[in-house]
């Protein structure tokens, strides 16, 4: 199956799922079968995982902040153990908020457990005292005291938003889909000295939005998601990849992996796919 695609093909499927095209309209515009991207999708995810792992390795990261995104596979919770599904699925992610590099992320719950293992990698991955900014999420301190300790600093930001008196069911559309107005924002240090101006996850927050427009599968209010958390996991990891290697970011005009010392070039699509073993 690996080699049925033409790289050429292979490289117009994994671009548009990488900028957050559905199976179906890559089936549509490619002409190549559904069954066949999502195999493609599939091996090159769990490939792009791979060499994340590898790369992200002794990074100079200074300032990094942490949260994580919902989805769901299969159904959502309150249908997911009728169903016989995995329900909510929780991507924990870090960024440096200097690069845009994304270090590290693990997809599962949002338990203790998950946060543990999210810590535990993240501190694996760093060379330099780091300070790590995060919400309120109560399993964090003790993730972080567990895998920094004394060797890195952190604040976490707790942000209060506006409430519509109508109610989110009863509110008109122009409400339930705009984002609610920040009134108040606290800042508190949980270990070490961080710096209090830079407490903040808006970075994160606006990469969790860019996660969403370009992984077809964190899409809100859409019916593209994922049936089997391989996929799932799969997807992410690609999407994660191809952020950090290929993508021009707007703001820093270069890619996260160059602005980090990782690489010291952009990569294409195709050179992506060929360390994929495509």
């Amino acid at each position: 199956m690996a080699n049925i695609l033409k790289t050429e093909k292979k490289v117009a499927v994994i671009s548009m799922l990488a900028e957050g095209a559905s199976i179906r309209a890559v089936e549509r515009i490619t002409g190549v079968n559904q069954n066949t991207i999502m195999s493609l999708n599939r091996r090159v995810g769990d490939a792009c995982k791979k060499i994340m792992d590898e790369k992200m390795r002794d990074l100079n990261c200074r300032n990094l902040e942490i949260d994580e995104i919902w989805g769901f596979i299969g159904a959502k919770r309150k249908n997911a153990e009728r169903a016989g599904v995995y329900g909510d699925v929780w991507t924990f992610i870090a960024l440096d908020a200097d690069s845009k590099l994304i270090p590290s992320f693990i997809v599962g719950k949002r338990d203790a457990y998950h946060a543990k293992a999210f810590m535990d990698d993240l501190a694996s991955r760093l060379a330099l005292r780091v300070q790590i900014s995060s919400d309120a999420l109560a399993a964090y301190p003790d993730a972080f005291e567990r895998s920094f300790g004394a060797g890195a600093d952190y604040g976490q930001i707790v942000k209060t938003y506006s409430v519509t008196p109508l109610g989110s069911a009863a509110a008109p559309a122009a409400v339930r889909y705009s984002p609610a107005e920040v009134v108040k924002v606290e800042r508190t240090v949980i270990s070490g000295m961080p710096d209090m101006a830079r407490i903040t996850t808006s970075h994160i927050e606006k990469q969790n939005h860019t996660l969403r427009m370009h992984c077809r599968r964190l899409t809100r209010l859409t019916n593209a998601f994922s049936k089997k958390f391989e996929n799932f996991h799969a997807a992410v990891a690609l999407n994660f990849a191809y952020y950090n290697f290929c993508k021009t970011h707007g703001a820093i005009r270069m890619t996260p992996a160059q602005a980090a010392g990782v690489e010291s070039s952009a990569w294409t699509v195709a050179e992506l796919l060929e360390r994929c073993g495509e």
